[in-house]
């Protein structure tokens, strides 16, 4: 674990509960869950929190988010339009390892109408457990970054 153990999760409305299911799990593997909601079912906007999570991991604040809503797209979406974020969703843990080992992910995103709680547990597990094997994949990390500017 770096000295930034803190991770920032939001969704919107349709994945309060897989969201609290995950900040539970991340607690007890040593992380400080910063949870910016929502804390009621009522409609919200996935960009909303979407823009929200990802400022927070590019300011330093949280060293990764996760972030979820029905399918986990249209909050990723809003996630990569943040300069500095490059944020997955991913429906299976292979994928999870990856986007850390190979695009060095700084956030991820899970469709809670998609996958259920114990394979998203898992895939929050491979994606906090991996790191970035720099090397090759630098260079192409660089080049995402070089699109940013």
């Amino acid at each position: 674990m770096t000295a930034n153990n803190r991770l920032v999760l939001s969704s919107d409305h349709s994945a309060i509960d897989l969201r609290q299911a995950i900040a539970e799990h991340i607690a007890t593997r040593g992380w400080t869950v910063v949870d910016i909601g929502p804390t009621t079912s009522e409609s919200t906007d996935y960009p909303t929190h979407g823009e929200a999570a990802a400022r927070r991991v590019v300011s330093g604040d949280c060293r990764f988010g996760i972030i979820l809503c029905g399918t986990g797209q249209g909050i990723m979406m809003t996630a990569n339009k943040i300069t500095g974020i490059r944020c997955g969703v991913c429906a299976d843990t292979f994928s999870a390892r990856m986007i850390r080992q190979h695009n060095d992910a700084n956030m991820l995103s899970i469709g809670a109408r998609i996958v259920g709680h114990g394979l998203a547990l898992d895939i929050v597990d491979a994606f906090l457990n991996a790191e970035f094997e720099s090397g090759r994949h630098l260079k192409r990390v660089q080049m995402i970054q070089a699109l940013e500017r």
